[in-house]
């Protein structure tokens, strides 16, 4: 099978990874893949979102299977023009990913149909906002409508950085046209826990759970950033907890797209807050979540590329999708100053890794034989071992053993996991 991959980063070094151990796989196509890539992947510079050039590619080189990785891609409607030509693709089509998309239209479709969230209004008028934000107080929770690489969130507390994040947006277009639309929420408070989920748009199979860590510095400091660090599983998400999600979360929310006309098949990613009220939803993904995919696919015992299958033609209850017991950390190696500024273009050497080892290349380019550092978040050190603080332990000896002189990370990754396990 020829297979292509569409995006450049860890989450689709993760998946390639994990769909090369399928022995029907001949060659894996990445678009427009990266540096770190190309040792498992023939990587063509096509950018992920250049549509047409993704379908002409396809058609051209007899691509027999494709996977759609990120969000701008899926809710340009690349599945769709892939299925088009008669490509298969892993993913949603455009009017499901709409899910993501636009949290306007996330947010309503929760309260239509009684699925548990934080209270919200939504605003086009940037002086309504702030009059509300006025109104009601901080903490609040600011959100951009569209899609903004996972920055698109302002938690807000007090009322001067609620109206600041809103001109930001609304007036100053920090986000571009994602920005037009601004959704405010209630702010709620709980563990936070990251729940991928296979789904066919009929059958519904969550993967492990997983723990982000979004701020770029220890203890949860400094800014915002697309993830520094992940740990599955998640020791706040029980399995009374996950029956409860199942129930009045994840199979409500498939048929709910399915009432609306918008059938989601591929991966659905549930970000939850554990309240005191029970489970929430914060956000939906249409995708796979980075850098939590860096820490689920190595706990997937069945084969990735089957069940991906499996989802794209309708039959998920007839395979088989198991997990390891075990647990995994990815501890993040970022560049120096980043997410506000960083420089490229630093030499990266990396060790050998053994067996339950990876490191994903999220952001490196090849040049004359050299892996050089090429953008904010550059590598994710995975490591999968029987016990948590195992695998936080050995995830940072593969992160140490690096030689990337730029690179910086967080040294508390999976410390508050340990922390609720009485660890």
């Amino acid at each position: 099978m020829n297979i292509l991959v569409v995006g450049g980063g860890g989450r689709e070094h993760a998946i390639i990874k994990a769909i090369k151990k399928n022995p029907a796989v001949e060659t894996i196509y990445a678009l427009p893949g990266n540096g770190g890539i190309a040792a498992d992947a023939m990587c063509v510079p096509i950018a992920a979102t250049d549509i047409e050039k993704i379908v002409a590619f396809a058609s051209e080189n007899k691509v027999d299977y494709a996977i759609v990785a990120p969000d701008d891609p899926l809710a340009l409607g690349c599945v769709d023009e892939l299925e088009k030509i008669g490509v298969p693709a892993f993913g949603p089509r455009k009017n499901a990913a709409v899910i993501e998309a636009s949290k306007a239209f996330s947010k309503a479709l929760m309260k239509k149909y009684n699925i548990p969230t934080a209270r919200f209004e939504t605003f086009t008028d940037m002086y309504r906002a702030l009059n509300y934000v006025d109104r009601v107080g901080a903490p609040i929770v600011v959100k951009a409508d569209g899609l903004a690489l996972g920055k698109g969130v302002t938690v807000a507390m007090t009322v001067e950085e609620a109206r600041t994040a809103i001109r930001d947006m609304m007036e100053g277009g920090k986000f571009g046209a994602s920005g037009n639309t601004v959704v405010i929420e209630e702010y709620l408070e709980g563990p936070e826990v990251s729940v991928l989920s296979f789904t066919d748009g009929s059958t519904v199979v969550p993967m492990v759970s997983s723990m982000d860590h979004k701020r770029a510095l220890d203890n949860d400091t400094g800014p915002n950033t697309g993830g520094m660090g992940t740990v599955a599983p998640n020791p706040y998400y029980t399995p009374e907890i996950a029956k409860r999600c199942m129930e009045e979360i994840f199979l409500p929310t498939v048929r709910a797209m399915n009432a609306e006309g918008r059938q989601f098949r591929g991966c659905l990613y549930f970000g939850l807050m554990l309240t005191k009220d029970g489970p929430k939803v914060i956000e939906y993904n249409c995708r796979f979540g980075d850098p939590e995919t860096q820490v689920v696919l190595p706990l997937l015992e069945s084969d990735l590329l089957t069940v991906m299958r499996a989802v794209t033609e309708g039959r998920l209850q007839d395979v088989e999708v198991k997990f390891s017991h075990k647990s995994a950390c990815c501890v993040v190696l970022a560049s120096r100053g980043y997410p506000v500024k960083y420089q490229s273009g630093y030499e990266i050497v990396l060790p050998e890794t053994g067996k339950d080892r990876e490191i994903y290349v999220a952001g490196a380019q090849l040049r004359d034989g050299k892996l050089l550092s090429h953008g904010g978040r550059v590598l994710g050190c995975v490591a999968v071992e029987d016990t948590l603080q195992n695998a936080v332990t050995a995830a940072y000896r593969v992160a140490d053993a690096v030689k990337f002189d730029n690179g910086f990370c967080r040294r508390d990754i999976g410390k508050r996991a340990l922390e609720a396990m009485g660890e």
